[in-house]
């Protein structure tokens, strides 16, 4: 790893100075390196994914969305939506009275964008219906992150080291970063050029200088625009719902097949039961709510075990998924999902 963050830094530092002035490259922070799996890419994909929720109260879901234009018909009114703010019609007219079945038609055929960009023509009510049930069959996917909406373009550093090669590309908007995220292999590095321009939920725009603030204006999307809390849940309980693994973990160094195998089975008496086949180990965890902040602590004995002995701040959760980070010198992370 300390041979490839050489190799990578000596790369993009050539690339800089090939691209350049040496007045550009003086003023350009020096950001860290993230791959594939690296937790801010992940959270940047979703950021820049397909907008799904504005449309909810017609569709029913929010993992797609019905592309514009189209045709409502509400309480025997047809209304035309040709543009987000058409929404607001439906709204109202459903709104306009109490007395109303306040049922929304859609007009057949229409063309359902999903949350990764993918389009599918759904020709009628009952095709619709099935694409509805499907996603409805997984809720705890972890869905687009709202309100937070980068300025493109912006600009990305890429080092291949399976064949040593360094390249800058320029990103112009959500649906490019989406792809260029998820066709992103495994031997690839990369870094984003700082500063980056974003705006908040409230429509406030902030420069972002490196990854540690991008990835904390990510956590405070998630934590205060509405559209991202649409379910209700309590941490106590879900954790204590079933058995978990960890899909990652990240102290210094990505350390996941470490604990590849184990189950973990937390208790509402505090204790949490961590096994591997035949063995296991019973330790203690807490959780607490300080200044908006929920954490959750682990104590383990085992010198395997104890390396998740921490004190972690819960970055986001739904029935099937908890992502925990410790911000310090370093930031680490510990992901659970259910068995």
């Amino acid at each position: 790893m300390f041979s490839l963050k050489k190799y990578l830094s000596l790369a993009v530092v050539l690339l800089l100075l090939s691209c350049q002035s040496e007045i550009d490259e003086q003023s350009n922070n020096a950001p860290g390196t993230i791959t594939n799996v690296s937790p801010l890419t992940t959270y940047l994909q979703r950021v820049a994914m397909v907008q799904t929720v504005q449309d909810n109260f017609i569709d029913g879901s929010s993992y797609c969305t019905i592309k514009l234009p189209y045709t409502v018909i509400v309480n025997n009114n047809q209304i035309a939506l040709n543009t987000a703010a058409d929404y607001q019609k439906v709204i109202d007219n459903i709104n306009a009275s109490t007395y109303d079945d306040d049922i929304v038609t859609i007009n057949f055929p229409v063309t359902m964008v999903y949350y990764n960009y993918i389009e599918k023509l759904i020709p009628n009510q009952a095709d619709f219906d099935s694409l509805i049930a499907y996603w409805n069959l997984y809720p705890d996917l972890l869905s687009k992150i709202n309100g937070l909406k980068i300025n493109y373009p912006i600009t990305i550093n890429t080092y291949n080291s399976a064949n040593q090669i360094a390249s800058s590309q320029s990103i112009i908007s959500d649906q490019a970063f989406f792809n260029f995220i998820k066709n992103l292999k495994s031997s690839e590095y990369i870094s984003l050029k700082y500063p980056i321009s974003i705006a908040d939920y409230n429509n406030q725009i902030k420069s972002i200088q490196n990854n540690s603030e991008f990835e904390n204006a990510i956590k405070y999307a998630i934590d205060y625009c509405p559209e991202n809390n649409i379910a209700t849940l309590d941490f106590a309980q879900t954790i204590t719902n079933g058995s978990w693994e960890i899909p990652y973990f990240f102290d210094g160094s990505e350390k996941t097949l470490s604990y590849a195998g184990y189950s973990f089975l937390f208790k509402s008496d505090k204790s949490v039961v961590a096994t591997k086949g035949a063995v296991s180990e019973t330790g203690q965890w807490e959780t607490t709510l300080q200044y908006n902040v929920r954490t959750l602590q682990l104590n383990f004995s085992s010198g395997l075990l104890s390396k998740l002995n921490n004190s972690w701040a819960l970055f986001e959760f739904n029935n099937s998924q908890i992502r925990l980070r410790n911000t310090g010198n370093t930031t680490n992370y510990l992901y659970f999902q259910k068995n």
